[in-house]
C-alpha cells in the first residue's frame, strides 16, 4: 500500500539535492555531516525498520545528532525522500548489462532483473508512489540506459518509452508478491513452504473437485510443484518471458526501410 508520494518537496530545493548544485551549509553545520551521509542513514531505516519508522527525528538519531543539524543539510522529509530514490536507483546503472553486442531482448531483459533485484533489497519502494519522480541524475542515468537496450531496433521514441514502461510496471506489480512473502515469513517465523504444509490437508479435505473441477486439478499440481500457494520467481520469470515475446512480435512486424517486415535474424540486435 502506497504511504508516500515523491516529488512532494519543494521542487528548487529537491533540485539542488539531486544534482548537488548547491550543499547549503551554514556556520552551525557539523563537519562530520553531508547531504550523502543523511541519506545514507535514511536508506538504512528504511531498510531495516520500514517507511513508516522514516523521519527526520529518527535518520538523526541513527547518525547521533541532534534533529535540527540536518536541516542545514536537508529541508525537509519530501526533499529527502527524493534523494533516497533518485540513489538507490543508481545502485545498478554500472552494473547493468549494457553490451551493445547482446541482443535487445537480453539487455531488456537484464535491466528488468536489476530492478526486481532493486525492489527486494529496499521493499519500502512499494510503497512510494512515483508517478511525479524525482528528476535526479541516477533515475535519469537509469531510463536512459532502459532506452539503450531497444535503441535502434526499429521502435519509434514513443514506442521505446513504451516498451520501457510496460517493463518496469510489470516488474513493479509481479516483485509485490515476492516481498509480501519475505515480510511474511520474517513476521510470522513461518515459511511458505511450512505454512503450506500446514494448510494443504485441511484444503485437500474442504474442497469439492466436482464443484471446482479446475481448481483442484491445477491447484493441487501447483500446490505439489511449488509447495506453496505461489511461486513469485517462477511467476516473475514466466510473465517476463511473454512480455518479451510480444515486444518481439512488435518489432518483427515494424516495416523495414525497403517496405516489408523486419526480418527474423535482426529482431534481437
Amino acid at each position: 500500500m502506497t504511504t508516500e508520494y515523491s516529488g512532494t518537496g519543494d521542487p528548487a530545493r529537491s533540485l539542488a539535492l539531486l544534482w548537488r548544485t548547491r550543499e547549503r551549509v551554514s556556520r552551525r553545520g557539523r563537519p562530520d555531516l553531508s547531504v550523502d551521509r543523511i541519506v545514507r542513514a535514511a536508506i538504512e531505516v528504511a531498510d531495516t525498520e520500514g517507511l513508516a519508522a522514516l523521519s527526520m527525528r529518527r535518520v538523526a538519531e541513527r547518525l547521533g545528532v541532534g534533529t535540527m543539524s540536518l536541516y542545514t543539510y536537508v529541508p525537509g522529509k519530501g526533499e529527502l525522500l527524493d534523494v533516497m530514490l533518485d540513489t538507490v536507483h543508481g545502485e545498478t546503472v554500472d552494473a547493468a548489462t549494457d553490451d551493445p553486442g547482446a541482443g535487445w531482448r537480453a539487455r531488456l531483459e537484464r535491466v528488468a532483473r536489476d530492478n526486481w533485484a532493486r525492489y527486494l533489497r529496499h521493499p519500502w519502494l512499494l510503497q512510494v508512489a512515483t508517478t511525479r519522480p524525482p528528476l535526479g541524475p541516477h533515475l535519469i542515468a537509469r531510463y536512459e540506459q532502459e532506452l539503450r537496450a531497444v535503441d535502434g531496433i526499429g521502435l519509434t521514441d514513443l514506442e521505446m518509452d513504451a516498451v520501457v514502461t510496460l517493463v518496469d510496471g510489470f516488474v513493479h506489480g509481479a516483485v509485490r508478491s515476492a516481498v509480501e512473502a519475505a515480510q511474511a515469513a520474517a513476521s510470522t517465523g513461518m515459511t511458505e513452504q511450512q505454512w503450506w504444509a500446514a494448510h494443504a490437508p485441511y484444503l485437500e479435505k474442504a474442497l469439492d473437485p466436482r464443484r471446482f473441477p479446475l481448481a483442484a486439478r491445477v491447484g493441487t499440481a501447483a500446490g505439489q510443484e511449488y509447495q506453496a500457494a505461489g511461486d513469485p520467481q517462477r511467476a516473475f520469470d514466466f510473465g517476463l518471458a511473454r512480455i518479451l515475446d510480444g515486444i518481439e512480435v512488435l518489432v518483427r512486424h515494424r516495416p523495414t526501410d525497403s517496405g516489408g517486415p523486419a526480418s527474423a535474424a535482426g529482431t534481437d540486435r
